[in-house]
């Protein structure tokens, strides 16, 4: 796995406290935004980002998309970084 994108995404406070957010399960964009003191616009590209990246999903239900948190890509990433230990 290129693991590029998902460590630019990782790089940014703002985006990690999104990652927090979405620990607790799913959430609009609406709900994510509240969150935060900056334009949906800004929002959206921070959710964008998350998303090129893997670390999230979005689901549609209706006129809402929500966003929820993918532990496969933090699994991944995580087990990787643990291999760079190596054996002690």
């Amino acid at each position: 796995m290129a693991f590029g994108e998902t460590f630019k995404a990782l790089s940014d406070p703002v985006r990690r406290e999104i990652l927090v957010l979405l620990r607790s399960g799913r959430r609009s964009a609406g709900e994510i935004a509240a969150c935060f003191d900056m334009t949906a616009p800004t929002i959206s590209y921070h959710l964008k980002t998350l998303k090129k990246a893997g670390l999230v999903q979005e689901c549609r239900e209706g006129n809402f998309i929500y966003y929820r948190l993918n532990t496969s890509v933090v699994e991944e990433a995580m087990l990787w970084l643990s291999s760079l230990k190596g054996e002690e």
